[in-house]
């Protein structure tokens, strides 16, 4: 891994990471099997003690997710690697493996759905207790810390207002109280944002979104410091949340097109949603590329690969005009998740959303017309066109 080290973003996708493989393959192996063979008991001790380079069972490792495990860390800056079974569990195994019982975080309010009920349902069963920030700002991070803060949990860009957070500014905080930070980097991928060289400690993805990249994986990783990381495996091997080594195989080929799909990614997503923020039945778009996003500064500096594919926007009307919207689509195609080749949309208040009352998810920010898209690499013209035909009928 080492020997790729200075070399360029898809130079160290493509050619990142080495595993035993006798038969020189230019493919990454899959090593399909739950268990591996050893010759004697005393090989076999070694290998379950670790004490011994090899491979014992797939819980504790496998050549397949070995590779995932390698070319992520390569790609984030990171020392040591690891691949689960989702991008839950890739953040759960690292809170988890971080706080312990009368523990605080501090974490946005605006994040991942499941995060949240983590934070929020789970934690406080084991003596964890979050405070929720309603605008992730470095104040407002700053006045939740207490004596007892041990967790800064970062999640930006965020889920579905696209809200930047300054990364930099938040480590220094968890430094300065003697605190973790962990930074789910899933929106913007580690082609357009590093957070470890700002300082965080652990970095999680859900590689069923860019890392993967063709909606047809459930994945997760997560990476860090090796320590850091060693503890986490503790953690996941207790839980369970383990890769499957054939999801790991379509995760390392998707990421050799990662910095390819990110360029078009990018492109699309700043160009649509300067289209869409002069269209007159759109009432406001979320995009940190845009000057008129309250954190576009901050995005620029800590994000020099690109803003990425997520985009939110509000088309003028009410909930049944939003669902209008997305099912006109002929090109953006109407599903959850995000981050693969197909433009994909949401309308959270007549789906996701649908049970908070109005009132409850118009606090949160989430509008009745609220779109948010994932922009895809089609052509540029076809979704302009796409989404100018479906918003003509709302």
């Amino acid at each position: 891994m080492a020997e790729h080290a200075g070399r360029g973003f898809t130079t160290r996708a493509v050619h990142g990471g080495k595993i035993p493989d006798e038969n020189k393959s230019v493919v990454t192996p899959i090593y399909q099997t739950a268990t591996f063979r050893y010759d004697t008991v005393e090989e076999g001790a070694r290998l379950g003690a670790e004490s011994a380079p090899g491979y014992f069972y797939t819980r504790w490792a496998n050549p397949t997710t070995d590779m995932l495990e390698q070319k992520v860390a390569l790609l984030e800056g990171a020392e040591a690697g690891l691949a689960v079974s989702s991008g839950m569990a890739a953040i759960s195994t690292a809170v988890l493996g971080l706080v312990r019982g009368g523990d605080h975080v501090v974490a946005p309010k605006a994040v991942y759905q499941a995060t949240f009920g983590m934070l929020h349902s789970l934690l406080p069963q084991y003596g964890v207790e979050t405070t929720f920030l309603d605008d992730p700002d470095l104040s407002a991070y700053e006045r939740a810390i207490r004596p007892n803060t041990k967790l800064l949990y970062i999640e930006t860009p965020n889920n579905p207002l696209l809200g930047v957070t300054d990364i930099a500014g938040v480590v220094a905080l968890a430094k300065a109280c003697g605190a973790w930070t962990i930074a789910d980097n899933t929106f913007a991928t580690p082609y357009n944002q590093t957070p470890l060289a700002l300082g965080v400690d652990l970095v999680c993805h859900s590689a069923t979104k860019y890392l993967g990249g063709h909606h047809d994986v459930t994945a997760g990783v997560l990476c860090g410091g090796r320590d850091l990381v060693r503890r986490c495996v503790g953690t996941m091997r207790i839980f369970g949340g383990v890769l499957d080594p054939f999801a790991a195989y379509l995760v390392v080929r998707g990421i050799m097109t990662l910095g390819l799909r990110m360029q078009r990614h990018n492109a699309n997503a700043l160009a649509l949603a300067r289209h869409l923020a002069a269209h007159p039945d759109v009432a406001r778009v979320h995009y940190p590329g845009l000057p008129g996003h309250p954190r576009h500064e901050v995005a620029a500096r800590q994000m020099p690969g690109g803003y990425g594919g997520m985009m939110s926007i509000e088309v003028r009307g009410d909930v049944a005009a939003g669902a209008h919207c997305v099912e006109a689509l002929r090109v953006g195609k109407l599903a959850v998740s995000l981050g693969g080749v197909s433009t994909l949309v949401t309308h959270p208040a007549s789906t996701t959303s649908v049970n908070m009352p109005p009132e409850v998810r118009r606090a949160a920010g989430i509008a009745d017309g609220l779109i948010r898209i994932s922009v895809g690499i089609e052509d540029l013209d076809d979704l302009i066109a796409d989404f100018d035909q479906a918003l003509s009928r709302i």
